[in-house]
Formats: structure tokens, sequence, C-alpha cells
């Protein structure tokens, strides 16, 4: 089945968030948070490094409504359930339909960081895989240094199935920096 074909929700919800594909008119907000996280994300993130102007943020939003909904790549919004705040990003990028197989990424917003609202989030977005879009394979990949998000895979069940040694540079530093790499092939059973 071509991609674009696949129906599945645009959204769906964990106990405390809300988590669905960007909408046109959320550039200014998800700017505003990555601004105000950007001290802690540009270190793992490249591309928190130079924050695009808040015109240039809602183009990206919207080709990235357009590539979720070309299921190309699931850019995810994280959301206070209930409310229209967005205290972070998720998805599942590098797809491979064929598989299927999906990578999740994610970043929460500095002040709802240490909270438990990215391991909800993976949960979710991870149960979203295997679930509605028949995933057999979900990684998690990080820099070996970033304990904190590679806390979460570890926290949720999933393999580490390998260390990529001198895999990139790292791109404020140009230093070799190791990557690991986290997998489930099954959802948790429930």
């Amino acid at each position: 089945m071509a991609p674009i074909l696949r129906e599945f929700p645009y959204s769906f919800e964990t106990t405390r968030l809300t988590i669905r594909g960007p909408l046109p008119g959320d550039g200014p907000q998800v700017r505003t948070a990555v601004l105000e996280s950007q001290a802690e994300l540009q270190q793992w993130l490249p591309w928190a490094v130079n924050i695009p102007s808040e015109e240039e943020y809602e183009v990206l939003i919207r080709q990235g409504q357009l590539r979720f909904l070309s299921r190309e790549d699931l850019w995810m919004m994280l959301l206070l359930k209930g409310t229209d705040i967005i205290i972070g990003g998720s998805g599942l990028h590098r797809i491979d339909w064929s598989v299927p197989k999906f990578e999740i990424g994610y970043w929460v917003h500095t002040s709802y960081a240490g909270q438990g609202y990215i391991t909800e989030a993976v949960t979710g977005i991870m149960m979203f895989a295997f679930n509605q879009l028949g995933a057999k394979r979900v990684e998690i990949r990080c820099d070996a240094l970033n304990e904190r998000s590679a806390a979460i895979p570890r926290r949720l069940g999933f393999t580490h199935e390998a260390t990529l040694v001198n895999e990139a540079r790292h791109h404020l530093t140009n230093d070799l920096r190791d990557t690991l790499i986290f997998a489930r092939t099954a959802a948790p059973e429930t």
C-alpha cells in the first residue's frame, strides 16, 4: 500500500498529553519553547543552535504538516492535555514503510523537564507505532553522552543494540562522538 493511503489518527491522548501533528499557527509557540530551552537543547540537537525567525518557523510547521499528511515524516507536537500549550516535540522519523520501522526523536521545554512528560510521550508514540501503524521495529538514537535522553529507552524496555563509535562529528565542537542505538520489535504486553 502506498504510504499516503494509510489511514491513522492525526492526534491521540495519553494521561497528561495530547500528541498531534503540526498545525498552521504552531510556529510561534514552538519557536518560543525552543528559544526558552535553547541552552539545554543546543548541546544535543543541531537544529536548536540557530533559531529561525517566527515566519520561518511557521514555514517549517506547515512543511511538517505536509510531510505528516504524505506519511514521509510524522512530526508531533506535545501539548498539555486540555490546553493549547505546546511543551515539546517528538514524532516518528526515518520511516521505512516496507518494514515498517520508525525512529522516535524527542525534546521538551526546559520548564517541563524531569516530570515524566517525555517518558509518557515516548510510551504513547511507541504504542501508536505498534498498534496503529503496524511497526515491526521502533528505534531511539542518541549521543552516548546524553544520559537523560538515553534513560528514556532504558526505562521503557528498549534493547541497547549498538554503540556506533566515532559515528559523527559534534555540531558545536567538531569532536568525534558516539551514537547509542536502542530498539524494540514489539509493544510491551499489557
